[in-house]
């Protein structure tokens, strides 16, 4: 009788179990991550999460006309804008609307020392790096990314925060570029003529010797 001749070590059947979950698993896996990457959570235009507190920015940045930075305190210092801690809300809250049934959250936080557990609604991926000191202190206003928040009774996304979207302003930055000192007055430029807008945002882009990156290291590090 002929011998057998195997084209595979015998030790490779074990390999079947491995490829047996793996087939049975990679599948949903690949569903639900491609599912999650395409989310309102990380790309939609209208993302609106709802807050564990009802904060209104067209009442606290539009009407009370409270700058940007006094809550986003890290802004022009640091890659984040820092969400602000209870304390910079109690400055106020102490004394404004200290029996609200919308604010228990809040007043919840000041006497146990747990951070509120504010929604982020602006999410980029984990491997896309920005950094805001490095934009608003050469004039990339807040609105140009978030849209006019100080109108907005909740916040939510208006740009689409793509590659697309951020390559397009670095390879032409002049209609988004101001005054850096004016960079959290939201309302500004609103009604000038886009010649107009183009021809301020040009200025400060030759003042601040602007030649954005558009190399991928930049933001993918």
């Amino acid at each position: 009788m002929g011998r057998y001749h195997f084209v595979f070590p015998r030790w490779s059947n074990l390999l079947l179990p491995a490829i047996i979950v793996f087939a049975l698993t990679a599948p949903p896996y690949v569903v639900f991550m491609v599912a999650w990457g395409f989310s309102p959570r990380t790309t939609d235009v209208g993302y609106m999460p709802t807050q564990p507190i009802p904060f209104s920015h067209a009442v606290h940045a539009g009407e009370l006309g409270i700058d940007c930075r006094y809550c986003h305190n890290t802004v022009e210092h640091s890659a984040y804008a820092a969400i602000p801690p209870t304390q910079t809300c109690m400055n106020c809250h102490l004394q404004v609307h200290p029996n609200s049934e919308k604010l228990k959250p809040l007043y919840e936080s000041y006497e146990t020392g747990m951070p509120v557990e504010w929604i982020k609604v602006h999410d980029l991926p984990d491997y896309a790096y920005f950094n805001h000191a490095a934009h608003v202190n050469r004039g990339v206003s807040c609105v140009e990314c978030h849209g006019r928040i100080d109108t907005m009774e909740v916040v939510h996304q208006v740009e689409p925060l793509s590659m697309k979207w951020c390559l397009d302003c670095h390879r032409e930055p002049e209609p988004h570029l101001r005054d850096p000192d004016l960079v959290t007055q939201l309302e500004w430029g609103w009604a000038m003529t886009d010649a107009e807008r183009i021809a301020e945002g040009t200025k400060w882009a030759e003042i601040n010797q602007l030649q954005p990156s558009q190399d991928c290291s930049t933001c993918h590090r």
